[in-house]
């Protein structure tokens, strides 16, 4: 997983809203529950490619199958860096409801390019973004560098399989230092799977969470969740007791069905050796 220190008060900026990545030095995240996305119209500037763009267009053609050879670009997602990524829009609106209904605003000069902004993320992982719409597929080591900000894109652009994905891939990624951060992602991104594990993890391993640099903020800034961790923490040591409590009740009455088996033995069949089931009778002299 890429350090927390790489994602300092960034901001995803779709459209006109921000999504900001609050605290300096680790992963914070608050996002917006509705966002507006916009497409925005210009002139055509020069094509952009990069080293990756190669290979985007590669899976782009495995994955066009099913509506001929690919097509040539008709929509341009930009990234804050500057690299214009090429893509079919067809393509997009299948995979994404949210990009569909970008692509179907009408635009404000006819002959002019669609162009989708995906701002404050980095290119590569944008590219990775784009890379999964076309192919459906996500490896591991894009997942260890990318995953928190691939599962925060599934999210906003409602991509159910790369959300699975990203759920999984950051669920094998927790540590003592990140689950916080990632429970505040989690969270925000309903990704139900993923918060029950940080809290388990947090549960378990409080102590050492505790004096967490995460832990510290969560203290400063968002109560709330600190609250529920609290109660969440509350509930499962109530479940530990309730359990071992009937754990020893079971065993108590298996004690008392075997007394009861024992003197009804007594009682009918007037034996006087009685012991252990699995040890033989003594006898005395």
């Amino acid at each position: 997983m890429r350090s927390a220190s790489h994602f300092c008060r960034r901001a995803y900026k779709i459209g006109s809203n921000l999504i900001p990545l609050a605290r300096s030095g680790t992963t914070r995240f608050s996002l917006r529950k509705e966002i507006s996305t916009t497409t925005t119209t210009t002139a055509s500037p020069p094509f952009n490619f990069s080293g990756d763009m190669y290979e985007h267009m590669e899976l782009a053609s495995d994955c066009d199958q099913i509506s001929g050879a690919i097509r040539e670009p008709d929509v341009y997602i930009v990234t804050s860096g500057g690299l214009r990524i090429p893509a079919n829009a067809s393509v997009l609106a299948s995979v994404s409801p949210v990009l569909e209904n970008i692509l179907d605003r009408p635009r404000k000069y006819r002959r002019s390019e669609k162009i989708i902004p995906i701002l404050g993320v980095p290119c590569d992982d944008v590219l990775a973004f784009v890379r999964f719409l076309y192919s459906s597929w996500c490896t591991d080591d894009e997942m260890d560098t990318y995953g928190i900000h691939l599962l925060a894109l599934s999210h906003v652009f409602l991509v159910p399989q790369l959300k699975h994905r990203c759920t999984k891939g950051l669920a094998k990624q927790l540590t003592n230092d990140n689950v916080v951060d990632v429970l505040q992602l989690a969270r925000l991104c309903d990704a139900p799977d993923l918060y029950i594990k940080c809290m388990r993890l947090i549960s378990d391993h409080f102590k050492t969470v505790d004096n967490t640099d995460g832990w510290m903020f969560l203290q400063d800034h968002d109560p709330h969740l600190e609250l529920e961790i609290m109660q969440f923490m509350e509930e499962s040591e109530s479940r530990k007791k309730r359990s071992m409590r009937r754990t020893e009740e079971r065993c108590l009455y298996l004690q008392l069905n075997e007394a009861m088996e024992c003197l009804e033995h007594i009682c009918t069949e007037w034996c006087t050796s009685v012991g252990p089931y699995h040890l033989e009778p003594t006898t005395n002299n």
